[in-house]
């Protein structure tokens, strides 16, 4: 009997429990102005990255999915923004937060972009959660601090918008922008 009445009491432990490890993993959300938090993954490619080896360079993250038509718009902006940048320290990641059984999908739309580009879900190391909505972009300054937070509330973003988020973290004089 007392097999039958704690197996529903074990059940809502372990939700319990699922619940509070999910919680205290995800932290608060990145802001502005905080430290990056810890990632660490491999690319499509099979090439190993880990955010905080890129301390000294501008790095610019970008959340994204396979089924979510702005970020498919922001992937040329962002390719370009690589190759424009390259020279001056600054480096393009794409992690496509699409579910493991949708890698194909995610790969394939990779495909044309020269930035790096993985699956968040096979990072082993993610202090940045989930995105709760995409596209996200975080650009992170040389001293590897989050410089800029760039939401998807409007749809994809401009060229200029990232442009002036990406100097800024430079140090440099923002220019002008332009769509």
């Amino acid at each position: 009997m007392s097999a039958i009445t704690s197996s529903p009491l074990r059940v809502g432990v372990a939700l319990l429990v699922a619940a509070l490890a999910t919680q205290a993993g995800a932290g608060p959300p990145a802001a502005e102005g905080m430290a990056a938090p810890v990632l660490v993954g491999r690319s499509f490619s099979g090439e190993p990255f880990d955010l905080s080896a890129w301390r000294g360079k501008v790095v610019v993250l970008n959340f994204w999915a396979s089924w979510c038509g702005p970020c498919r718009d922001e992937m040329p902006l962002l390719d370009a923004l690589q190759r424009d940048y390259r020279e001056r320290g600054v480096v393009v990641l794409g992690l496509s937060a699409d579910d493991r059984h949708d890698r194909k999908d995610a790969l394939t739309a990779s495909q044309g972009v020269a930035y790096m580009t993985g699956m968040l879900a096979e990072c082993s190391s993610n202090g940045f959660g989930a995105p709760q909505m995409l596209p996200l972009t975080y650009v992170i300054d040389r001293a590897g601090r989050l410089s800029a937070v760039l939401r998807a509330n409007r749809g994809a973003l401009s060229a200029g918008e990232l442009r002036v988020a990406v100097e800024h973290a430079l140090g440099d004089a923002a220019p002008a922008v332009a769509n």
